[in-house]
């Protein structure tokens, strides 16, 4: 485990001491310090600090690369070095302008997706042990509790207070990584999850915002039409602050913000997400019914398109064609089946990280992730823990899933059980229908796991990402 405190002593000491620091802050992997004399710094000597990643000048700073522990490193120099503590500041502020290329668009996508989400991690880990708790616990593991009891009704609440006002959470946290007021991205998940605009969204209601006609949407436990939300913000923020006279801006500059993003949100940005996913349904409830190979085919594209659905909430409308099932004839055989049975490829992708990385740190991160997937059913640590961060895990997962449900289809799988956990015992929605539809089920379980840890162990990471960390978090 490195030592924060000596990092932050031999950093601080070699360039130049706290006399020779006029500013110093941090972002997500690097301390960034102004100094009065540049010559007095040794640059060799900080490169072979132990902790010390590399060293990069830029905008007139010198930015020492520590990695994820870059903040307690920060909180011991700034106690150290009598410095007053600084918010982080956004990674990339200093870098050059690129040309929009589609690459360029893609990893600038990912990015915010990245700097939103990932300081959600300790938050989403903490709700999915307490969720593992009440699955040990519960009548589904050891069966000590009851699903009434206390202590599992308890860890159900904690569970879902995260997941639940995630919008909200994801608000602030996107609103700092484009520099919007994050207190008024945080209002803005509040809208969307409002207790009456959820009333008029569940009962069909109609709703307009200033006579424009809007939808009313469940956006709980969604990111993207509140992270749409904020990105139009910037803008609207930026623009009024730039006219705004300074004696109004306090009250007048967040008032107007809102009034201008919340049609926007609620008129536009929040439905697209619903009117993609409503598109999806109808595209995905033809491929389930036509049978045949088409079915197969429906059944493996689904599974490998559902992590990005879920990441995007527009899943919410394609489960409605496994309830719809449910309730005809008791069972589903195709989204809940072949989806279901895609998470195996998922558990295969965090066996295969755990054991490829080299860095301590990074496989014990993986193994709390492994824990809350794998016993809670909490996936979202790993996907943005570690997807976001090793890009290609996506795809590896994805493909993984792919094969998962061209196998699952193939052999026509076929669930009985509604709302089936995402953790290991979801093989347990198969039984029902003879022994023949558990075993098919565990076989494309296997294949979507050996799927997953194969194309992973070979291509999930560049030999640099495993020797050195991800990318991004270098410079």
């Amino acid at each position: 485990m490195a030592n924060n405190k000596q990092i932050a002593s031999d950093v601080l000491n070699a360039v130049g001491g706290s006399a020779n620091v006029t500013f110093v802050t941090h972002c997500m992997t690097r301390l960034r310090f102004n100094l009065k004399d540049r010559s007095v710094v040794d640059l060799n000597r900080v490169k072979t600090i132990n902790g010390v990643i590399g060293v990069q000048e830029s905008g007139g700073q010198l930015q020492v690369i520590i990695g994820q522990n870059v903040l307690k490193v920060y909180d011991e120099l700034c106690t150290l070095g009598g410095f007053a503590k600084q918010d982080a500041i956004d990674e990339n502020l200093d870098g050059e302008r690129r040309k929009l290329t589609p690459a360029v668009i893609g990893n600038n996508i990912l990015n915010y997706l990245s700097g939103s989400m990932t300081p959600l991690i300790p938050l989403l880990m903490c709700a999915g042990l307490f969720k593992t708790i009440g699955v040990v616990v519960g009548p589904t593991m050891l069966n000590l509790m009851s699903d009434e009891s206390d202590l599992v009704v308890l860890m159900n609440m904690l569970y879902n207070a995260a997941f639940y006002f995630l919008p909200i959470y994801l608000g602030f946290n996107a609103a700092k990584c484009l520099g919007v007021t994050p207190i008024l991205g945080a209002f803005m998940g509040g809208i969307m999850i409002e207790p009456s605009f959820v009333s008029m969204a569940t009962e069909g209601a109609s709703f307009s915002v200033y006579g424009i006609p809007a939808t009313p949407g469940l956006y709980a436990q969604t990111a993207i039409p509140i992270l749409l939300s904020v990105f139009t913000m910037r803008f609207i923020e930026g623009g009024l602050k730039k006219i705004m006279p300074d004696a109004l801006s306090t009250v007048f500059t967040p008032f107007l913000t809102m009034a201008i993003a919340v049609p926007l949100a609620l008129c536009l940005l929040g439905p697209l997400g619903y009117w993609a996913g409503t598109g999806l349904s109808v595209v995905f409830g033809f491929l389930g019914s036509e049978g045949g190979i088409v079915t197969v085919i429906g059944a493996a594209l689904l599974a490998a398109v559902w992590l990005p659905l879920v990441i995007t909430g527009m899943h919410v409308a394609i489960i409605m064609i496994a309830i719809a099932n449910f309730a005809a004839v008791g069972y589903d055989n195709f989204v809940l089946a072949n989806t279901t049975i895609g998470l195996w490829a998922a558990y295969g992708v965090q066996l295969a990280t755990v054991l490829k990385l080299k860095d301590p740190h990074e496989k014990e991160m993986t193994l709390g992730y492994i824990v809350a997937q794998w016993i809670g059913g909490v996936g979202e640590p790993f996907i943005y823990g570690m997807m976001f961060r090793y890009r290609r895990l996506i795809v590896c997962s994805i493909l993984g899933a792919a094969v998962a449900g061209l196998v699952g289809g193939a052999l026509g799988l076929t669930c009985y059980i509604p709302g089936g956990a995402a953790n290991v015992l979801n093989i347990l929605i198969y039984v029902g229908g003879g022994t023949a539809n558990l075993v098919n089920a565990c076989i494309a379980a296997a294949a979507g796991f050996v799927a997953g840890f194969i194309v992973t162990w070979f291509f999930g990471f560049t030999k640099d990402e495993i020797e050195h960390g991800p990318v991004g978090e270098r410079p």
